[in-house]
């Protein structure tokens, strides 16, 4: 079938209209799940068009099948998990093994581990496929860079200086990727074919961007700060649009396009929900209850729900020289991931 510019417009525009029409969003926790071992986690990766969850945690890969909320498979030894990356078109996923300064690949249909490549910087932390170029990029934190591997072979194809402590970073797929610079206070815009970096925005009233998030259609970045604020930025120009307030701790961020809703997971224990105008103009609609420790994220595009990962923590041990600010201990057998959906 064949539409015209305007037919597809009004296509694309029609679940944003019926999500708009239901009323304001409501998230709330509708089913967890128990995972096993007594280590952190960070990152979550949907399989969009799948029903697979990836979630590291401690120095392994767990796999969930969402739609029986069960465990599934393991990609193990993956010591200083931080992130997963997916290639579906090349059936391959990237894991990246910060403690081990490595890059884990292995088979998505069997979970099998193929092969671990050595990245080009200390602390490989966020972790992105770019489907244009068909290549990886690991954000080095203490590296205080990038590396770009070529996943059609697996090879190294070069390293992208950032000067800078890289986050999360997200991909428009028409040769730009965006990556927060937490120590700067500001968002760089990398050519993923040059391997350069082609703008550093700075990021006006935020402090140590973190988790980001964007909307390719629209062009709007969504970066969540550590002072409570989530920034509207423009990817033509890099101007900061408008801002909304979230909840403390926030690491992760996503964008619905299907309802025009962006997300911050903040660690103390909230999911704000965030309603961007087509000006980029944000309005925060809900602030959702999760548990606290809830600091990181997945969403699912097709059904709109939300993944997140937390557990129980001992009371902290009294601080030291070494340790003035001694970290909590995680309860024996309470990691566990939460399901948060809303009926609009």
């Amino acid at each position: 079938m064949k539409h015209n510019l305007p037919q597809l417009l009004l296509l694309s525009l029609a679940p944003l209209a019926a999500a708009q029409a239901a009323g304001t969003p409501h998230y709330h926790i509708t089913q967890q799940l128990a995972l096993p071992g007594d280590e952190g986690w960070d990152y979550l990766a949907y399989e969009q068009g799948g029903n697979r969850l990836f979630v590291s945690h401690g120095t392994r890969v767990l796999v969930v099948d969402t739609g029986k909320l069960a465990i599934v498979g393991e990609i193990p030894d993956t010591a200083g998990v931080h992130g997963i990356a997916l290639a579906p078109e090349l059936d391959r996923g990237y894991v990246s093994a910060g403690r081990a300064g490595t890059v884990v690949v292995f088979d998505l249909k069997t979970l099998a581990r193929l092969k671990e490549i050595k990245v080009t910087g200390d602390n490989p932390d966020a972790i992105l496929y770019d489907p244009a170029t068909q290549r990886v990029f690991t954000f080095n934190g203490r590296g205080r860079n990038a590396t770009a591997i070529d996943a059609r072979t697996d090879e190294i194809l070069g390293t992208i200086p950032l000067d800078a402590k890289p986050e999360f970073a997200a991909t428009d797929g028409k040769g730009h990727v965006y990556v927060n610079l937490e120590d700067k206070n500001s968002l760089a815009v990398l050519d993923p074919q040059k391997l350069s970096v082609s703008a550093v925005w700075p990021l006006a009233g935020c402090e140590e961007p973190s988790g980001l998030a964007l909307d390719a259609v629209r062009g709007h970045l969504f970066p969540v700060c550590a002072n409570k604020v989530m920034p509207v930025v423009d990817t033509a120009s890099g101007k900061v649009l408008g801002s909304a307030p979230i909840g403390d701790g926030p690491d992760a961020a996503a964008f619905d396009p299907g309802t025009a809703l962006a997300f911050a997971s903040c660690g103390e224990g909230v999911l704000t929900v965030v309603h961007v105008a087509r000006s980029g103009r944000p309005t925060v609609v809900q602030s959702a209850p999760t548990q606290p420790g809830a600091r990181t994220m997945a969403l699912d595009l097709a059904r709109h729900r939300v993944y997140s990962i937390t557990a129980d923590f001992s009371p902290p041990p009294p601080a030291t020289a070494a340790q003035p600010h001694p970290r909590r201990a995680i309860v024996p057998g309470s990691v566990r991931l939460l399901v948060l959906e809303s009926a609009f």
